[in-house]
Parts: structure tokens; C-alpha cells; sequence
């Protein structure tokens, strides 16, 4: 069990502190994949000959230290490879690591739903599911020849050997500035659709004048409504072209927002997630003639400067959108 699959338990309005949580895996092992908005993979098998611990008590080690040091618990499975610690930690619980041992894969994932096996989705589950092939141990004991037949040559290949728990993932070392987050939580669960576009643009405004201060676009946005039970729901949306334009983004939101078709739902917060980070100096823009776009564009530019000059309260964020 070489790798840990992290789940901090972040409230939504504590996203902003999963650098800070990063920093702390990045102490046991410099390979460290963030996975926002609030989950990181790590590969311990430096630090297990370095401290001279298993995985296992290395994750209780980073756990009392994500306690105390910031207040925040999470949740850790652990496995030999990526693919097996992020299902073990379907299965962990806040204060216990769960562990999935080198040689027991096959028996780990056996009983599992195909469904729950990633990379299957739900036309291939449905597909799997019709011949009998529900579970992951039906699944690997099925011919691959079968299985090619009914998936394809490829998918075939790659689904039998994950159901058998080969696990040829690795951890990729990256940023969390490659997404950037804006949470709306509101004082109460609110059901007036006005208040929740409100905070959809103020939360898009800020968005933009973050990216736009970093110089990076956007590619994709995705949007995340928390429900008074405690239920969320996500949606993302590419973007015709990336962008960091406030306005555009606002427009994208709001589509998103639309979408869902809301009936008095009661929602505790909104939240704005920009994905798919690029320089700005590598996106292009389309050119659409429209005065009144252009002349948005150069208002933010001056909001910006003053931002940069006077603080990010300088412009409230959003009051610039369309």
C-alpha cells in the first residue's frame, strides 16, 4: 500500500485552504496530485523507507496533523496503486484509514458494483449489467475475448484488468491553481431564484478578476448547488473559448443555473468552480463587433488597475458583469 487517496473534510467556505493542506502531504513526499476542491493523491514509497512507517501509519500521522494544525479532519484510503486507494476511500470513515493490502486486490473488488469501477460509465454498466456481469468479480472472471465483444478491444482489455486489480495508474504531480473557486454560502436556505442568480454573479465576477489577475482563462466552469438536506448538485459546461471575461462567465452560470430547473428548491450555497487553467497569452479571442462587449472589456481592464492599485475591495466583485 503505497498510495493515499486524501479527503479533507473542508467546509465550502474553506476551500481556499487546500494549498496550505497540500503543503502539509508535500512534508512525507514531493509527489503529490491535487484533486480540488478538496482531495489530493500521494505517493508514499519514498516516505515509507524514509520514516521507516507503512502508508497506513503515515495517514494517521497526517491526520492528527491536518487536526492540529488546522483544524480539519479527513478521510484516507490507501492502496497500491491510484485506482485502489480512491475506491478504498468509498469505504473509510472519518479517524480510520481504509486499506486495501498488496495481494488482496481481487478480493476487495469483487463484490463491488460494476458501476463503481472508474472509467465504466453508465451506457457501459447498463451494457455489462444485461449479460449478467454486475460485479467486478463476475467481471474478472469473464473470457476477455467476452468481454472485448461486448465493450470493445481496448475497453475490453483495460476493464478485465482493473476488475482483477491491476492498477497501472500513477500519481501525476500538479497544481491546484490549475482550478480557482468561488463559494456563495447565504445566511439562510434560500428558495428565491433572484438571490441565487445575485450570488451566481457575484461569484462569476470574482471569478474572472482572479483569473484575469494571474493571467489565465478558463476552458471549462462548473457549478455546484449545496440544498438544505445536506444534497449537491454539479454541472459543468465547456466554454466556446476560453475565457477569463466576467461577463462570459456570468452568461455560462446562469445557463448552468437554468438548466437544473429549480422548483423551490431551498439552497444553502452556490459555488463557481473555474477548470482547465491556460495562459492567457496562448487563448485567442474571437472578435464580435459588439460595442457593447467591448466596452465591458475595457471597464474591467480599469476595474482591474484599480484593484491592483487599491485592493481587491477596491471593486466589488461582479458589479461589473452582464
Amino acid at each position: 500500500m503505497t498510495i493515499l487517496c486524501v479527503r479533507f473534510q473542508l467546509p465550502p467556505t474553506r476551500e481556499a485552504a487546500l494549498p496550505e493542506l497540500l503543503g502539509l502531504l508535500e512534508e512525507f513526499t514531493p509527489v503529490v496530485e491535487a484533486l480540488p476542491p478538496d482531495g489530493a493523491l500521494a505517493d508514499l514509497r519514498g516516505a515509507e523507507r524514509y520514516f521507516g512507517r507503512d502508508a497506513v501509519e503515515l495517514a494517521s500521522v497526517i491526520r492528527v496533523r491536518a487536526l492540529a494544525l488546522y483544524g480539519v479532519d479527513c478521510v484516507i484510503g490507501a492502496g497500491p496503486g491510484p485506482m485502489l486507494a480512491r475506491m478504498a476511500l468509498r469505504d473509510a470513515r472519518p479517524g480510520l484509514t481504509r486499506a486495501v493490502p498488496g495481494g488482496e486486490e481481487r478480493d476487495f473488488l469483487a463484490g463491488k458494483p460494476v458501476a463503481v469501477l472508474p472509467g465504466v460509465g453508465t451506457a457501459t454498466a447498463r451494457t455489462l449489467c444485461e449479460y449478467g456481469l454486475d460485479t467486478l468479480g463476475r467481471v474478472a472472471a469473464a473470457p476477455l475475448s467476452t468481454l472485448q465483444r461486448l465493450v470493445g478491444a481496448k475497453a475490453g482489455r483495460e476493464l478485465h484488468e482493473k476488475a482483477q486489480g491491476v492498477d497501472r495508474g500513477r500519481v501525476v504531480p500538479n497544481g491546484v491553481s490549475r482550478s480557482l473557486a468561488a463559494d456563495r454560502p447565504f445566511d439562510r436556505d434560500e428558495l428565491d431564484p433572484d438571490r441565487h442568480r445575485r450570488a451566481l454573479l457575484s461569484a462569476a465576477g470574482e471569478l474572472g478578476a482572479r483569473l484575469r489577475a494571474v493571467d489565465k482563462v478558463c476552458r471549462t466552469l462548473t457549478l455546484t448547488v449545496r440544498y438544505a438536506d445536506r444534497s449537491a448538485t454539479t454541472r459543468s459546461r465547456t466554454l466556446s473559448e476560453p475565457t477569463a471575461h466576467s461577463a462570459a462567465l456570468t452568461r455560462t452560470a446562469y445557463g448552468l443555473y437554468e438548466a437544473l430547473g429549480l422548483q423551490r428548491a431551498r439552497v444553502r450555497s452556490v459555488a463557481l468552480r473555474a477548470e482547465s487553467l491556460t495562459p492567457a497569452e496562448h487563448a485567442s479571442h474571437q472578435l464580435t463587433f459588439d460595442p457593447v462587449d467591448e466596452k465591458v472589456r475595457r471597464i474591467e481592464e480599469v476595474a482591474d488597475r484599480a484593484r491592483a492599485k487599491f485592493g481587491p475591495r477596491a471593486v466589488m466583485p461582479g458589479s461589473l458583469a452582464a
